[in-house]
């Protein structure tokens, strides 16, 4: 079975992140996947709406750091990039559906969704900084405009999880269930927005994000290059070493 279930009915796409046994991290091929699906979903005027959702335990791990460091991102061309621009650049509404823990993409990702719904066990966590990395997915743009300076400095530089309530407050989420019910309500919504004129949607959307959607996407791409160049740095080799050694990063020398 496919680590990314694609599925549409009724003018939603339904994006399901299906890798229970690692967590939901994703893989180059599951970007790969995923930046297919969204240029489907763009093409389709029969879709009018994604979602995109996990398990009811677990959104997303983040990246599979195995599968990253056999075959790290090559360039803007590579998977990861592609699924970043496409989800940036997506013209219809992206519901996200949120429960258990979402982990660097899987939080960065949320700040291209129109609308977020979390499970009262969602866990997001940026640890860029902790593996030795910088901020991505525009996530450097938007999480101070989101979260305002210093709560987006404590998310970033800090690393730590933050929980549904205190996302919730500071508007990463529109609203927080009970997991078991996170995604069929985001479905829900997703269903009522398919019901509206797709033109209104579009265009809707396009007038509330064109006055920085340039910046957006100079500021992925920024990060991408920044991002490229300390991976292959001290830092996080040290970090990558000690994640698959099980033990604590030693950063005392880098």
């Amino acid at each position: 079975m496919s680590d990314i279930l694609v599925h549409t009915e009724a003018g939603v796409m339904t994006l399901t992140f299906n890798r229970l046994a690692r967590k939901n991290s994703i893989t180059a091929a599951m970007y790969a996947t995923l930046a297919d699906a969204l240029e489907q979903a763009q093409a389709d005027a029969s879709v009018r709406v994604v979602l995109l959702q996990g398990d009811e335990t677990i959104f997303s791990a983040g990246n599979d750091l195995g599968d990253f460091l056999n075959a790290p991102p090559a360039g803007q061309d590579s998977s990861v990039f592609r699924f970043l621009r496409n989800i940036a650049n997506f013209p219809k509404p992206l519901i996200g559906a949120v429960c258990g823990p979402a982990v660097g993409i899987g939080t960065t990702l949320l700040f291209h969704c129109d609308l977020v719904y979390a499970g009262d066990n969602a866990a997001f966590s940026m640890p860029f900084v902790n593996l030795g990395l910088c901020a991505e997915g525009a996530s450097s743009l938007l999480a101070p405009q989101m979260f305002g300076y210093h709560r987006a400095a404590e998310a970033l530089l800090l690393g730590e999880a933050f929980y549904a309530e205190a996302a919730l407050e500071v508007g990463l989420v529109n609203k927080v269930l009970p997991p078991s019910e996170t995604n069929a309500y985001a479905a829900q919504v997703a269903r009522k927005l398919a019901t509206k004129p797709l033109a209104s949607l579009t265009e809707t959307k396009r007038l509330m994000k064109k006055g920085q959607q340039a910046l957006v996407l100079q500021t992925m791409a920024e990060e991408g290059e920044v991002f490229g160049r300390m991976l292959r740095e001290p830092a996080a080799k040290e970090a990558f070493a000690a994640f698959l050694e099980k033990r604590q990063p030693d950063f005392s020398k880098v």
